[in-house]
C-alpha cells in the first residue's frame, strides 16, 4: 500500500491503492492525517483502515482496476525511503501528537470533581476542598509547599473556586505562624495569582493582610512580583504605592552596602525599569519618561551600594526598544503626552540614555546597537567645506569632532553612530582634508535634493543634527600652507558658527596632548563660545591594556592624565569633562551620546 497525496486548498486527499487494484479515496482533514508507517506500507488496506479509524470518517471505493496493480507493486521491496510529502506529513502528525500530550494534562473536569466533592461532603465540612486531585483539601496541617502548589495550579487553570478557597483558608483559618511564618510569602503569591485572574478584590485583601501582619518579613523579591502583577492589570497607582512603601530607599545614614539593602535597591531599580518599559510599549510616554527620571536619581545610589551591572541585569535593551517604538508613533502624531508637567525630550530614547549613564555599565553591544539605531535612523553626507561659504545652512545643532591627524576621529564617529563607513578611515594621516558635514535624522529622501536638486516635501525630525568631522593636523602629510588654512578656517568656524553645541577634542590616550592639541585648546579657551560644551576625549584607550575587551575597555596612565590636566589648566579649559574611549572595544559610547544629545536638542 502506498499513499499518494494531492494538495487542495481546504482538503488533503489521500489515495490508497490496494494490492488488488481497488483505489480508495479518504477525505482526511489536513491536521488529522496520520501517515502510513514503514511497517504498514505492505499491509492490506482493510488492516490500515482498522488501525486508523480515528483519523478518517469514511472511505469511498471509487473504482477497481487491474491496471493499477502493476504501477504500484512495491510489496517485495521491503522498507523504502519516505518521500518528502510523507516525511512532512509525519512531522506534522508527530507535532500534533506532542501538543495533544502536553495539553491534556492541564485539562480538568471540574464538573465531575464537583460531584465527587458533593457526594463526600457532610454537613459543616468541605469548605476548603479543592478541585485538584493531588491536593484535594487544605487543613492546618498542610505544608507551605502544598498551598503554593495549589495556588499555582489555580492560576494556571483559572480555577476561581480554588483561589477563593485558598484565600479564605489563609485569611480566616490559619494565623501568622502558619507554615513556620511563611504565610506572608503565600499571601504574596496568592495576590499575584489573583491579579493574573483579574480578581482585584481578592488581591487587595491579600496585599493589605500581608502589609499589616507580615511587614517585618516582607521580601523585596515578593514586592517586585506584586508590582509587576499590578502593572500587568494597568493598576499603576497601587504599583507605585507598593514601590514607595515596600521598596523604599534605606534611611539616610544607613549603611547601603549590606546584602539586605542592596537587594532592596536592586529590585527597586528593576521595578522602575518595568514601569518605564511597559508604558513605552503601551504608548504612554509621559509616565515612562517619569520612571526614567526616577532611575536617573537612583543611579548614583546604585553605584554607591557597590552593585555591579552583572548583578542588576537591567533590561536596558528592552526599554530602548520600547522607547524607540513609542517615539516612532509620537513622530507620526499618533500619541501625545498625558502628563503636562513632565518635560518631554526631543527623542524619548534620550530619557533612557540619561538613566543609563547614571548606572554601572556592562558595555553591551546589543544594548548600544539598539541605542544607536534609535538615535541615528538616517545619515547622509551633506558637503565637504573648505571655507565658511561652503558650510550648509545653520538650521540645527552641530556636534564637532576635532583633533590631530591619526587620532581616530573617523573611527570614533563610526563607532558612536553604529555605522561602518559613515566617516572614511585610513592608516595614512591626513585622509580627511575638508570639513565634512553629515546630517542625522533629516527628512526622508533628502539625498535627492543634494544629488539632483529636486524638492522633497516634509520636515526634518525634531532630533536632527549635524556631525562635523574636521581635518586633523600635526602628522597630516600635506603642505604647511594647507595646514595653516585648516587652522585659520577652524578658528573662524568655531568662533562664528552659532549652532555648535558640543566640541569633542580627541587626544591620544597613549601620549597625551601634543603641540597641536595645545593650539586647539588655546583656540577654544580664547573664543569661549556661548552655549557650546567643550569635551576632551581620550582615544585608543585599549592600546594601554593587554587583551582589552568590552568588559575591560582600556585605561590611561596617571602621567598622561597629569599632563592633560596641566595643559587644560594653562589654556583656560580646566573645567572641561574628560572621557575615555576606544573604537576597538566600544568603550565610552554612553558618555559620548550624553553630550551629543546637546546637538540634537538645539
Amino acid at each position: 500500500m502506498r499513499p499518494r497525496i494531492g494538495t487542495y486548498p481546504c482538503l488533503l486527499l489521500v489515495g490508497l491503492i490496494h494490492d488488488n487494484g481497488a483505489f480508495f479515496c479518504l477525505n482526511v482533514g489536513v491536521h488529522a492525517f496520520a501517515p502510513v508507517s514503514l511497517t504498514q506500507r505492505n499491509a492490506p488496506v482493510s488492516a490500515w483502515l482498522t488501525t486508523n479509524t480515528h483519523h478518517t470518517s469514511k472511505a469511498t471505493l471509487l473504482f477497481s482496476s487491474e491496471t493499477t496493480q502493476g504501477s504500484n507493486s512495491n510489496a517485495g521491496n521491503g522498507r523504502t525511503k519516505l518521500s518528502r510529502p510523507e516525511r512532512k506529513a509525519a512531522e506534522r502528525f508527530k507535532k500534533e501528537q506532542t501538543h495533544r500530550r502536553n495539553s491534556n494534562h492541564r485539562k480538568h473536569n471540574f464538573a465531575d470533581r464537583e460531584k465527587q466533592l458533593v457526594a463526600q461532603r457532610k454537613k459543616g465540612e468541605g469548605q476548603y476542598d479543592l478541585h485538584s486531585n493531588h491536593i484535594s483539601r487544605l487543613t492546618k496541617d498542610s505544608t507551605a509547599d502544598e498551598v503554593m502548589t495549589a495556588i499555582k495550579r489555580a492560576q494556571n487553570l483559572h480555577d476561581h473556586h480554588d483561589i477563593q478557597a485558598i484565600e479564605d483558608f489563609l485569611l480566616n483559618v490559619v494565623d501568622e505562624s502558619f507554615a513556620y511564618g511563611y504565610r506572608g510569602s503565600l499571601l504574596s503569591r496568592l495576590a499575584v495569582a489573583a491579579l493574573h485572574m483579574s480578581d482585584h478584590a481578592l488581591a487587595r485583601k491579600a496585599i493589605d493582610e500581608r502589609r499589616t501582619v507580615h511587614r517585618s518579613t516582607m521580601l523585596p523579591l515578593e514586592s517586585a512580583a506584586l508590582i509587576r502583577g499590578l502593572l500587568r492589570v494597568h493598576n499603576v497607582t497601587d504599583a507605585i504605592e507598593v514601590l514607595n512603601d515596600e521598596l523604599s530607599l534605606p534611611f539616610e545614614g544607613t549603611l547601603i552596602t549590606t546584602d539586605e539593602n542592596k537587594d532592596r535597591i536592586k529590585h527597586r531599580a528593576l521595578c522602575m525599569a518595568s514601569i518605564a518599559s511597559r508604558h513605552f510599549f503601551e504608548g504612554e510616554p509621559a509616565m515612562a519618561v517619569q520612571a526614567c527620571e526616577w532611575l536617573a536619581q537612583l543611579g548614583p545610589i546604585v553605584r554607591e551600594s557597590g552593585l555591579a551591572a552583572e548583578e542588576l541585569t537591567m533590561p536596558w535593551t528592552r526599554i530602548i526598544q520600547g522607547a524607540a517604538k513609542c517615539e516612532a508613533r509620537r513622530r507620526d502624531g499618533n500619541i501625545a503626552s498625558c502628563l503636562p508637567d513632565v518635560e518631554m525630550p526631543c527623542n524619548l530614547v534620550y530619557s533612557v540614555l540619561n538613566a543609563m549613564t547614571t548606572f554601572p555599565s556592562d558595555n553591551s553591544d546589543r544594548t548600544y546597537e539598539a541605542l544607536s539605531n534609535a538615535l541615528v535612523r538616517r545619515t547622509l553626507f551633506v558637503t565637504g567645506a573648505v571655507d565658511m561659504i561652503g558650510c550648509p545652512e545653520a538650521d540645527r545643532g552641530e556636534a564637532v569632532f576635532i583633533g590631530r591627524s591619526n587620532v581616530g576621529k573617523s573611527s570614533l564617529v563610526n563607532m558612536v553612530t553604529n555605522r561602518k563607513s559613515l566617516a572614511y578611515t585610513s592608516k595614512r594621516p591626513g585622509k580627511t582634508q575638508q570639513f565634512n558635514f553629515f546630517t542625522v535624522n533629516d527628512k526622508p529622501d533628502r539625498e535627492k535634493e543634494f544629488k539632483y536638486g529636486d524638492f522633497v516635501p516634509g520636515d526634518k525630525d525634531p532630533d536632527s543634527f549635524y556631525i562635523v568631522d574636521l581635518p586633523g593636523v600635526g602628522f597630516a602629510k600635506v603642505p604647511q600652507k594647507i595646514k595653516q588654512e585648516w587652522a585659520d578656517f577652524m578658528s573662524e568656524y568655531i568662533s562664528k558658527r552659532k549652532t555648535i553645541r558640543v566640541i569633542f577634542h580627541l587626544v591620544d590616550a597613549r601620549h597625551g596632548p601634543i603641540d597641536e592639541d595645545m593650539r586647539i585648546m588655546q583656540t577654544i579657551g580664547q573664543n569661549s563660545i556661548k552655549n557650546t560644551k567643550y569635551v576632551v576625549v581620550l582615544t585608543k584607550a585599549d592600546k594601554n591594556t593587554k587583551g582589552a575587551s568590552s568588559t575591560s575597555g582600556g585605561r590611561v596612565s596617571s602621567d598622561v592624565m597629569d599632563k592633560l590636566r596641566e595643559a587644560m589648566k594653562a589654556n583656560k579649559v580646566a573645567n572641561a569633562p574628560v572621557l575615555l574611549t576606544s573604537a576597538q572595544t566600544k568603550l565610552g559610547r554612553d558618555e559620548m551620546w550624553r553630550y551629543m544629545r546637546l546637538a540634537a536638542e538645539a
